[in-house]
Formats: structure tokens, C-alpha cells, sequence
């Protein structure tokens, strides 16, 4: 067991940290070796297993993220945006693996993250999931074959706790889609509708955002062309598909070199 990669998560008692506890523990291929929360947190000091409302792992959970990653080959991170830069310079001062699902990021921040990737493997996507980066591929395909005749609109649905719209996924999908148009989505955004809004910008690429309930993830991609629409869907039903994919992506980064890459390079598609 000490020669598979060690894992430390980062904000181990998130949703998303409490499911990727659970998958490394039931991988053969990795094992879990640190989790990290922030300053104050109630969980700091105490067993994780415990925390969780299980038995005691032997794992102590710590406010001191140098210390885990000094321990570990590879860090997932599903935080915040200010919290994921901080980590993603001691990932590459310890030289570990660091898998971000991260979403939120304003440009100036995805900017402040290529230095890391000089140093250490740095793996970020807007979604983990096989599917979603699947659709991903096939919105470029479809984007690439229809003309600006056709309005894109993205559509996410997602829990009532998500605090960013629209999703790191729907932009994904976006950026996918103005990839195939040939245009850049900065320039040729359109979301946020109220009100009296006037006529759709032609060409533009729309985002529309849904909140409710405890919708894991749905993501269409709708294609509006005159008489007939091409929508490309993916529904999301089980939070542990992303976590998955994110241990994938550990286990992958372990052979490549110093450098900043996403899922379509974990996947190969």
C-alpha cells in the first residue's frame, strides 16, 4: 500500500471533499494521506473518519497544507478560487500533482496559476466527468459545422448552494462552442438576461443559469436554428462521477511532466 500515490484533499469537508474521501479509500490505486481545512475550522485537529461520523482513520485533519502535500504525490482541490491559488503554489513548491475542480476563477486568477505550472503538474477542468468532457467535444464538432445563423445557448441547472454562475462547466461548454466558431467568448458573451433587453446579439453565445433543490449538474447545449433546434445534453445524478474523475486525473499526473493540462488531456479525446 506505502507505493500507491498518497492523496490529500483540500476542503475535506465539503460535499465534494466528503465524496472524495470516500473514493481514494476505496481505490486500489491510491490512498488517502492528509486533509486539509481552513484556519478555525471545527474539523481542524480531530480524526477525519470521526469528523465524518465514522470510525477513526488515523488521519488527522490540519490547517497546515504545506505539511500534507510535503506527504503526498498528488492534491485534490475543490475550493474556492482564493483558496486554490494559495495551494497551487505549495503544490509545486512539495512538486505533488495538483488536480483543480475549482470553479469561479476570474481571469486575472487563471492567470496567477500558470507559475505553479512550471514547477509541477498542475490539472484543472470546469467538470471531471468522462461525459461532460465528451459533450464538451461534440459542442466543438457542432459549433464547427453550423454557421452564425444558428444562437448557441448554454443552459446549467445546479443545486440552491452553488455561489457561481454560470458554472466552470457551462463555460467550458461556452469556450468549447466559440472554439468551433472561431470567435472569442469574452467578446461575443451573452447572459444575465432582465428586463427589456433588446433583440439577441447575433453570433453571441448565450448562458442561462437554473438554482434549486439539490440538482447535482445538468448541462444543455442548445443549437436554435430557423424551424429546427439541435440540443446536446448532460444530466449529472451522482456527485461521485466528478470525484472519479478527479482521482483519474491524480493517477495520470503521476507520469507527466511539469505543465498546466485539463481532463481532455486526461481522457485523450
Amino acid at each position: 500500500m506505502s507505493d500507491l500515490p498518497g492523496i490529500v484533499i483540500t476542503g475535506v469537508s465539503g460535499r465534494m471533499g466528503q465524496m472524495l474521501v470516500q473514493t481514494v479509500r476505496a481505490s486500489d490505486k491510491a490512498r488517502l494521506v492528509g486533509a486539509v481545512e481552513r484556519a478555525g475550522h471545527d474539523w481542524v485537529g480531530r480524526d477525519l473518519g470521526a469528523c465524518m461520523g465514522g470510525p477513526e482513520l488515523g488521519i488527522t485533519v490540519t490547517d497546515d497544507p504545506l505539511e500534507a502535500f510535503a506527504k503526498a504525490q498528488a492534491v485534490i482541490d475543490f475550493t474556492a478560487p482564493a483558496a486554490t491559488l494559495e495551494f497551487a503554489k505549495l503544490a509545486a513548491q512539495a512538486r505533488c500533482v495538483h488536480v483543480i475542480g475549482t470553479t469561479g476563477f476570474e481571469p486575472a486568477q487563471l492567470e496567477a496559476l500558470k507559475p505553479a505550472a512550471r514547477h509541477a503538474v498542475l490539472i484543472r477542468a470546469g467538470n471531471m466527468s468522462l461525459g461532460v468532457n465528451l459533450l464538451t467535444q461534440l459542442t466543438k464538432k457542432v459549433a464547427q459545422a453550423l454557421d452564425a445563423d444558428w444562437d448557441i445557448e448554454v443552459i446549467e441547472a445546479h443545486h440552491n448552494k452553488k455561489v457561481d454562475a454560470p458554472s466552470g462547466t457551462a463555460l467550458m461548454l461556452g469556450q468549447a462552442a466559440a472554439e468551433g466558431r472561431g470567435i472569442a467568448l469574452e467578446e461575443n458573451t451573452e447572459s444575465g438576461r432582465d428586463g427589456i433587453t433588446g433583440a439577441r446579439k447575433p453570433g453571441a453565445i448565450g448562458f442561462s443559469a437554473i438554482r434549486g433543490g439539490d440538482i447535482v449538474g445538468e448541462h444543455d447545449v442548445l443549437f436554435a436554428g430557423m424551424g429546427e433546434r439541435i440540443i446536446l445534453r448532460h444530466v449529472a445524478t451522482d456527485r461521485a462521477i466528478f470525484a472519479r474523475g478527479a482521482l483519474k486525473a491524480a493517477l495520470w499526473g503521476q507520469t507527466q511532466k511539469p505543465g498546466a493540462y485539463d481532463m481532455i488531456d486526461v481522457l485523450g479525446l
